[in-house]
């Protein structure tokens, strides 16, 4: 059946369309249903709220309404069209905004407020006049001008998202889509964003707005809202349409009355009992905190008794949590201090620590474990004896109605049964003081509800005193005390219907805003100017335009937008920027120095049982030699064992009884030689060292008593070429070239995308007109240009440092060089689009790049001894062509004309690596 938002009428009496029709959808994450066969249409021209806790499958549907995600069962049409088609989804491209939920999620941190909307400004292809003109509208308008070129991670919570807003709006959009825009805002920002978007509606009376809130306060504002639970849609209508079809005062108790009996159980209206205060168990005296030169909390005074719900309410950053801890010992203050019952808390005393209770906003126990588990570990962790925590685990089961689920693991639970849990491992030690923070965030009603009812029954009868952080209204009206911060100072801490008193408030949130606006200096508005838009307006004649344009389907300004953005970004992270021009540097002094097969100084010491002269002179001669280093005599074979298995000798030398009279007469004398063998290729080579200095001894000896040399039956004249000196950095710094410079940039490449996916950027190459290869082209460029300056470092280095003479054609080596690092950097855009987390593009590209480069590409051993699916991989691995190039221009003078059979491998590589990334990478999420 589906859910019509009813007759929605342009003047002269024709219907329009809805922007949005959702037909039987159906979307899931493994067992978790986030879209129940959803079948809806959206009004056009207004604004629409989406409302319910988290985890109901909001945040989904505006997903694929915004085209971020793909549709697995089901229509979606936006704007006159299916967003199951690519093609529909590049047309209307231009004419959606999309604002993720999270503070700041579609921003990128480094880049200044101008820096951030210029950006957006280029991936929808405007000129840079009309970007200017519009930044510069959108800037007044929001109340950022001054903060222009301040980067978007210094900016406040609030300020965030209006330049979020800026980003979306940049185009001029027919639907602007916002999931929870003020999720973590303090109220006046709220409002201030709020009057935002009604000065934008009035100006685009046209424009529809969708939004999903968490806010019921907020909600009351919207022209339309749809109640979500479970996948699933309540019920659709105006607020006033929904509470009057519900009999209730307020929407939540109206949200609370759609819930479906199950779900409601049975649930009752929360009564909180007066409070007998008892004594002070809290005292904050000037608390301070600095962090560095940034002050967190300054001079908060206050006193809190036992028993007492204190709550403190404020924008994410403000100082709550930093305050929290310095009250509870878990911090110790800057200046200041603060009382536990009267003694001063110190933050190392464990004791301190016992005495408070925790409890994170994020699940944190151990889902591995089961209910029971995770209580018993905790019990063990406070030091319960078996009986007593035997004892206490049975009472919180009881009291939380915790039995049914104890063998149950916390991962399969509902959001509210693990908040119960967390609860009740945060009072299994029986605390003086509880701190909760935000424990009902993205909790539906009900768990809110019940939970709460555990918070005043720990607060009314076990005399607990409870911190607790929160963002909504209703809630903090429940708590007995709460204070008001504002950019680390407490604005006003009283008793709720207190402070509405002394603002001549009409509800909590208007104090709150009355107190920050005057803290701020800010002007508000009249209540009624800020309205988004009269029904009028939304009913104003705004027929869907017809569509822009198709973007281009390739943009080089595109592409290059993205170029210079990751260079920006790149500049201001000192750690990326110091892995990027110094990582290859640093290995190259490393591996040029320590991957080396010269053999000298080998430690050797003689076990001599001859002492004859011609052992003695034996003996010099190998002391004599630049490849022996030479130790105190040995004294018995015992000597030897134990001198060689504490490493002091590679190789001990024993000569026997006769070896000088064997010499004399002719006779052909046995020599000892023991090699340490831990290291079989230095071993080998001492071994032909050791061979030679014995054969020209005795040669030596046998001239010296005959007066002839010794006629052998023939000669071998050996004649190096290319590295006569037989010097291991001339093979080597060559090799390690093309090593570096696919370890390096690969990574750094792989590193530049995931790290999009992961703090959620690269939603907005998903809505944007972005194309693919235009997203993944434009982050490649940075990188082979820091590539080619790494290779010039390198050369720099071999040719000065390690003193490797280069005899070939220099423009054969460079044009290698350019060829291989875009193949390389190629390789890390591939691995980017399998990982989805930067510490796994991290463990996959070093492993992907070094084992093939170093096993298969010929560095160690030739591609041509190679066997089977090794000999493949060493063909068509890029390391291997550029080793020839490498190799071959340092040592062997060659030029373009002898190395051409190695450059065209690598010309191929380049499109087919660039390919591959284009079609694993998902221009949607799932």
């Amino acid at each position: 059946m589906r859910t019509d938002p009813g007759q929605d009428r342009v003047a002269g009496g024709n219907t329009r369309p809805p922007v949005v029709r959702l037909a039987e959808l159906t979307h899931r994450y493994g067992d978790v249903l986030a879209a129940d066969g959803v079948t809806l249409d959206i009004p056009t021209g207004r604004m629409v709220g989406f409302i319910g806790p988290d985890g109901v499958g909001k945040s989904t549907w505006l997903g694929l309404i915004a085209g971020a995600r793909q549709i697995q069962h089901g229509t979606v049409e936006v704007l006159g069209g299916d967003m199951a088609s690519a093609r529909h989804r590049g047309a209307v491209c231009p004419r959606i905004a999309y604002m993720p939920q999270g503070l700041g999620k579609n921003l990128y941190p480094t880049l200044s407020v101008f820096e951030n909307i210029d950006f957006f400004g280029r991936l929808f292809g405007q000129s840079r006049a009309e970007r200017d003109e519009r930044i510069a509208d959108l800037l007044a308008s929001t109340g950022l001008a001054d903060f222009a070129d301040r980067p978007a991670n210094k900016l406040s919570g609030g300020m965030k998202q209006k330049l979020g807003l800026c980003c979306a709006l940049i185009h001029d959009p027919d639907l602007l889509i916002l999931d929870e825009p003020t999720t973590g805002v303090d109220p006046l920002s709220r409002r201030q964003f709020w009057e935002l978007i009604g000065r934008i509606r009035l100006r685009r009376p046209g424009m529809s707005v969708l939004v999903a809130t968490a806010y019921m306060e907020e909600a009351e504002q919207y022209d339309w809202l749809v109640a979500v639970d479970a996948g699933r849609v309540l019920a659709t209508g105006t607020p006033a349409g929904l509470r009057g079809q519900t009999g209730t005062d307020t929407l939540e108790e109206a949200f609370l009355a759609l819930l479906p009996p199950e779900r409601r159980g049975d649930h009752e209206a929360l009564t909180i009992p007066p409070l007998t205060a008892g004594e002070v168990v809290i005292e904050a005296r000037d608390l301070q905190m600095r962090f560095g030169d940034f002050v967190a909390v300054d001079d908060v005074n206050l006193q809190v008794r036992r028993g007492e719900i204190f709550g403190f309410l404020g924008s994410n950053g403000c100082g709550k949590s930093t305050t929290m801890k310095m009250l509870t010992g878990l911090l110790p203050p800057t200046r200041g201090e603060a009382r536990l019952l009267g003694e001063v808390l110190d933050a190392r005393n464990i004791d301190t620590r016992r005495r408070v209770g925790y409890m994170s906003q994020a699940f944190s126990l151990y889902g591995e474990l089961s209910v029971r588990r995770n209580l018993q570990l905790h019990a063990r962790l406070f030091e319960l004896s078996q009986a007593e925590g035997d004892a206490r685990i049975a009472e919180l089961a009881r009291r939380f109605d915790l039995e049914p689920v104890m063998d149950a693991l916390p991962d399969a639970l509902p959001l509210g049964i693990r908040q119960r849990l967390q609860l009740a491992v945060a009072v299994l030690h029986r605390p003086d003081v509880l701190i909760l923070d935000e424990p009902t965030s993205g909790v539906d009603p009900v768990a809110r509800d019940h939970f709460w009812a555990l918070i005043v029954d720990l607060s009314r009868k076990d005399g607990v005193t409870i911190f607790i952080t929160t963002h909504f209204m209703n809630e903090a009206q429940r708590c007995d005390r709460i204070s008001l911060m504002h950019a680390g100072r407490i604005l006003a801490s009283d008793a709720p219907a207190a402070l509405m008193a002394q603002r001549g408030a009409d509800s909590l949130e208007d104090a709150f805003v009355g107190y920050l606006a005057e803290a701020s200096g800010v002007q508000l508005l009249p209540p009624d100017a800020s309205a988004a838009a009269s029904d009028d307006t939304a009913a104003a004649p705004a027929p869907h335009p017809a569509p822009p344009a198709r973007a281009a389907r390739f943009s080089l300004a595109r592409l290059f937008s993205f170029s210079m953005r990751e260079a920006t970004e790149l500049r201001r992270d000192p750690f990326r920027l110091t892995l990027a021009l110094l990582g290859t540097v640093i290995l190259m002094l490393v591996m040029g120095y320590g991957i080396s097969t010269d053999v000298e100084d080998l430690s050797y010491a003689v076990l001599d049982l001859d002492r004859s002269t011609a052992s003695e002179s034996y003996t010099l001669n190998i002391a004599g030699s630049r490849y022996f280093l030479e130790k105190p005599p040995l004294e018995s074979h015992a000597d030897i064992d134990r001198r060689m298995r504490a490493g002091e000798l590679a190789m001990a030398i024993e000569i026997p009884p006769g070896f000088g009279r064997d010499l004399a007469r002719g006779a052909r004398p046995e020599i000892g030689v023991w090699l340490d063998g831990a290291m079989p290729m230095r071993a080998e080579v001492a071994r032909g060292y050791v061979m030679g200095v014995h054969a020209q001894t005795l040669t030596e000896a046998v001239t010296a008593s005959t007066g002839k040399r010794p006629a052998a039956l023939a000669d071998i004249a050996v004649r190096y070429r290319y590295n006569p000196d037989m010097r291991s950095l001339i093979a080597m710094v060559p090799a390690v070239i093309p090593m570096l410079l696919v370890f390096i940039p690969s990574m750094l490449t792989a590193l530049g995308v995931v790290r999009e996916k992961e703090l959620g950027s690269i939603l907005n190459v998903y809505t944007t007109p972005v194309t693919k290869l235009e997203f993944l082209l434009g982050k490649q460029l940075p990188y082979i240009g820091l590539s080619m300056l790494n290779c010039v470092l390198m050369f720099v280095l071999a040719i000065t440092l390690f003193d490797v003479p280069f005899k070939g054609s220099l423009a054969a080596f460079f044009l290698g060089a350019l060829i291989y690092v875009t193949a390389t950097t190629g390789l890390g855009l591939l691995m980017s689009t399998l990982t989805n987390s930067q510490v796994a593009a991290m463990a996959g590209t070093s492993i992907g790049t070094l084992l093939p480069a170093i096993q298969f590409s010929g560095m160690l051993d030739p591609v041509s001894s190679l066997e089977g699916a090794g000999a493949v991989l060493g063909q068509i691995y890029p390391t291997t062509h550029f080793l020839t190039i490498s190799r071959g221009t340092f040592a062997k003078a060659l030029d373009f004309g002898d190395l051409g059979a190695s450059f065209l491998p690598l010309l191929v590589a380049i499109p087919v690596l660039t390919v591959a990334s284009a079609l694993l990478l998902k221009k949607q999420a799932r």
